[in-house]
């Protein structure tokens, strides 16, 4: 898997990630893809969306990131983004608990839909720990070599990048505050938004209005965490 030939990936952070995809763990990575869809296995995201959420948010402009853990295995569900869904695909419970704490919080009014592509706009890096999965198979690739890129990222964000929040929902995503620099950058944690753990801390964290604080203290934009009501 090299970004330079058959992965499309957005200059920065090819720029940054360039020797990490010529290691041998992101071959093997690769490798295990093609034998996997070669044996008919449904692999999610499609490929072209697999690095979406890099694609998405360059590098110089990440202001907030958002940790996931496994993309969605459903059908038409994930599209490279960790918590959104494609256009016209319901909201699952994790991301309506977000919607719920976003009108708690800011009162914003719930969406009609689940797809998160304005915020990734804005710089808010919506970043899954792995990066694919088999359909109806969760966590099937988190121990494929997806998690050391991914820790990869955070490093080069904590290192390359100053004042940006990381919102850190539950354990697996806390577990990688270690990589992150606290001088340089704001981490937010709660529980996960997950229906087993959200009334226990997530509901009630305001995360999205510390976040807008964080940033307007930094005489940085704060995000417009309101969907567009059409995509």
């Amino acid at each position: 898997m090299n970004p330079g030939d058959r992965v499309k990936l957005e200059n920065s952070w090819k720029a940054v990630l360039q020797d990490e995809f010529e290691q041998p763990y992101m071959k093997q990575l690769g490798e295990f893809l093609r034998r996997e869809k070669a044996a008919g296995k449904v692999i999610y995201p499609p490929g072209p969306m697999i690095f979406q959420a890099l694609n998405s948010t360059p590098l110089e402009r990440v202001r907030v990131v958002i940790l996931g853990q496994d993309p969605y295995h459903g059908a038409s569900q994930a599209h490279g983004l960790c918590f959104s869904v494609q256009p016209g695909v319901a909201p699952p419970p994790s991301l309506q608990n977000i919607f719920k704490e976003l009108k708690r919080d800011l009162n914003l009014d719930i969406p009609s839909h689940g797809y998160l592509q304005h915020w990734a706009d804005q710089g808010v890096l919506m970043l899954n720990t792995s990066l694919t999965v088999e359909q109806g198979v969760a966590g099937s690739h988190a121990k494929m070599g997806w998690q050391r890129l991914t820790d990869r990222i955070i490093e080069v964000i904590s290192e390359k990048r100053s004042d940006v929040v990381f919102l850190l929902w539950g354990a697996h995503a806390q577990s990688k505050a270690k990589l992150i620099d606290p001088t340089r950058h704001l981490l937010l944690k709660s529980v996960h938004p997950s229906p087993l753990s959200a009334h226990r801390g997530f509901i009630g964290n305001g995360h999205f209005s510390r976040v807008n604080q964080f940033l307007k203290q930094r005489g940085l934009e704060p995000i417009d965490w309101k969907l567009p009501e059409s995509v």
